[in-house]
C-alpha cells in the first residue's frame, strides 16, 4: 500500500464536516464542542473505490432529479452574461464524467461516443440521455476498476497521481456543480425533490 494512499485517507477524516449528530458519528465533546468519532482506518483500494462510488451515485441522482423536475424551457437560463446555462451545467458534469475515465484513466467512453461538443446541447430530454449514459458508464467501468489500477500512477492536471486521485477529482467537481444546480433551481422557483 503506498504512503499516500493512507495519507489521504487520514486528511479525508480529519477534515469530516463538523455539526454533524451522534448518529452519523459524531460524538457531543464534554461540555463543548462535538467531537468526530475515531476514523477507521480503511487501506482496501476496492473498499476506497466503492465508497467513492456511493458518493458519486448519490450527487448524479441529484442532477437527474433537478433535469427531471427543471422545465425545458429553462434549459438556456443562466443568472446572468457570461455564465453557464441550467443545460450547459448538466452537460458540463457529463463530459467531465466521460473525460475523466477517458483522459486519466485509459478508458474509453460507450461505442466511440464522442463528448467534446456536448456543452452546447440543450434539449431536455437529450440531456437527461446523456446525463445517464455518463452515469452508468462511470458506474460500470469504475466498479470494474482493479487494485492495481487504482493505486497505478496517471497524469491529473499535469501533475502525477494514483487512479484513486481521478475519482475523487470526478466526484469533487460533480459535487462543485450540484450545488450550482440546486441554486439554479431554486432562482427559478423550483424545489430541489429530494428536500420536500
Amino acid at each position: 500500500m503506498k504512503p499516500r494512499f493512507i495519507a489521504t485517507l487520514v486528511v479525508a477524516g480529519a477534515l469530516a464536516p463538523a455539526g454533524l449528530s451522534a448518529q452519523d458519528g459524531v460524538i457531543p465533546g464534554p461540555g463543548g464542542p462535538a467531537e468526530a468519532s475515531p476514523v477507521s482506518a480503511v487501506t482496501d483500494p476496492i473498499t476506497i473505490r466503492d465508497e467513492i462510488l456511493d458518493h458519486f451515485q448519490r450527487s448524479s441522482y441529484k442532477i437527474s432529479e433537478l433535469a427531471r423536475v427543471m422545465p425545458a424551457d429553462k434549459f438556456s437560463w443562466a443568472p446572468g452574461e457570461g455564465v453557464m446555462q441550467v443545460g450547459e451545467v448538466y452537460m458540463h458534469i457529463a463530459r467531465y464524467n466521460f473525460m475523466y475515465l477517458d483522459q486519466n484513466l485509459g478508458i474509453a467512453p460507450p461505442n466511440g461516443f464522442d463528448y467534446a461538443d456536448i456543452e452546447a446541447i440543450r434539449d431536455k430530454e437529450k440531456v437527461r440521455e446523456i446525463h445517464e449514459m455518463s452515469v452508468r458508464h462511470v458506474m460500470e467501468q469504475v466498479g470494474a476498476l482493479t487494485e492495481a489500477k487504482l493505486d497505478g500512477e496517471t497524469e491529473l492536471y499535469g501533475r502525477t497521481v494514483q487512479g484513486w486521485a481521478v475519482l475523487l477529482q470526478l466526484v469533487s467537481h460533480m459535487n462543485e456543480h450540484v450545488g450550482q444546480s440546486v441554486s439554479y433551481a431554486r432562482m427559478n422557483g423550483i424545489v430541489p425533490p429530494w428536500s420536500n
